[in-house]
This record gives structure tokens, sequence and C-alpha cells, in this order.
């Protein structure tokens, strides 16, 4: 972020950290000079390009290495260059994790808000899991590093308290779709509901991740198969959202 690297190289390279020429921050360049606006323009877009290649190396290296045994030599060793290339655009291993970490949420943010769109509410609950699942689980499979810079003791706080928040809004949104598909149950149960669904689905997803392929694919149609048979009975007959042709197959 550009507070983060404002500061002092660290990892006790002990040199001051310039921006060079294709400036980090943000076209400033830090050079002082009065050149005209075609330069600087050329400097911020490869500054933005070299940037997206060292998050793209610090993804890497935290799903390979974990984030705690990451270092920012790995990571300038992915991205194919040289460690003072990194300290001209972050001070430290924190200040990527914390870029990377607000890249993914927001693209996360995006994502569920997508799934949760009000138009699923009036599909039968079979399908409603589709459409709300299957984007959350794609974003968590192509994005290997969510998850690593989500949990974790030694992760930044301010990831962690990002994604704490997210965690509340989620689960609100999950409380929200419930209450359209259940019917006559107290508003304590819905929350209760919702929280279990919830972690089942965090659960699931856990070992989505952990297998790949077909393997993956059929743990998918687990977690499908488990969410329904939980919530369908809760739905109960008078439902505007029973879906008596699921029941007989489908994701059940």
């Amino acid at each position: 972020m550009p507070e983060a690297r404002a500061k002092k190289g660290a990892a006790g390279d002990g040199a001051a950290r310039k921006p060079a020429g294709d400036g980090g921050n943000g076209g400033n360049g830090g050079d002082g000079g009065t050149a005209g606006t075609a330069r600087p323009r050329r400097r911020q877009a490869r500054g933005e390009a070299r940037i997206a290649q060292l998050l793209q190396a610090a993804a890497n290296v935290f799903c390979t290495s974990g984030y705690t045994a990451s270092s920012t030599n790995a990571i300038a060793r992915e991205a194919g260059v040289s460690p003072g290339t990194l300290y001209q655009f972050f001070p430290n291993k924190e200040a990527i994790a914390v870029e990377l970490g607000d890249q993914l949420l927001d693209r996360w943010r995006d994502t569920y808000g997508a799934a949760f769109t009000p138009s699923h509410i009036e599909l039968p609950l079979n399908r409603m899991l589709d459409a709300v699942l299957d984007p959350l689980i794609a974003f968590n499979c192509e994005n290997p590093a969510f998850s690593v810079l989500m949990h974790g003791s030694e992760i930044p706080g301010q990831i962690t308290e990002e994604h704490d928040t997210l965690h509340a809004t989620m689960l609100s949104r999950v409380e929200e779709i419930l209450v359209n598909y259940v019917v006559n149950v107290p508003a304590t149960q819905v929350h209760r509901v919702a929280e279990m669904t919830f972690m089942a689905f965090k659960a699931g997803l856990d070992l989505i991740m952990a297998h790949e392929d077909e393997e993956r694919d059929a743990y998918i149609r687990e977690l499908k198969t488990l969410m329904f048979r939980y919530l369908d009975p809760l739905i109960g007959d008078d439902s505007p959202h029973l879906a008596p042709h699921a029941r007989g197959g489908g994701t059940a």
C-alpha cells in the first residue's frame, strides 16, 4: 500500500531505497525532475506492471512455502528480479502481503456480491446452491493465496481484521437468503442455520482445495449434496422455493 511503500527497506539491506526509473510510487519517480507528461506515464505503467509481477510471484511463494516461511529473496527469485528491484516497490514482506491481500479481498467482495444476487433467491434450492457456491469455489481454486493470507497467526493484522469484517458480512447475506426459503422459522433458528451452513461451506472448501481435477469435482458435488440435504427439510412443503424434482435427483 502507498503508506507502506514509503518506508525504508527491511531485511538488513542497509541502503535507502529510492525509486528507479520505472517509478514504483505512481510515476513520481523520486528523481525531482520536471520531465514531460509522456515519460512519467510510461514510468507509471512500467511500475504497475512490475508491482503486478511481484504480487503474482508473492502469491506463488506464499502458496508453496506458507506465509511465515516465505522471504523477500524468494519472492524476488520467483519474479526473476533482484532483491533491490523488489525493495523499490515494497519495503518488506508484510507490505507485499497487505497489498496482495487488499487486491484479493476486493475481488472476493465482487465475487460474493455477484453470487448473492437477489435473483438467485427466486431459484429452487438445488439451483440456488449451484448459483451461489460455484463462483465462490471457483474464486478460491483460482486464487489459492487468498486462503493462505486469510488464515494464520502471523498474517498482518490489517488483513485479518478486514477478513473478519467480510466474514460477518457474508454470514448476514447467507441469513438473508435463508429467510426467503424457510417458512415459519424463528429468527434465532435461522441465524443458527446460517452459521451452520456457512461453516459447512468453509470446511468443505478446505477439502476441495486439498484435491485437484476429478477428485476436486467429486468433493464439490459432496459439499452441495451435504448442504442440500441439510437445508431441504427446513424449507417446508409450503415454501415457494420448494423443488420436488430436485428431491428426486439432481443435487441430492
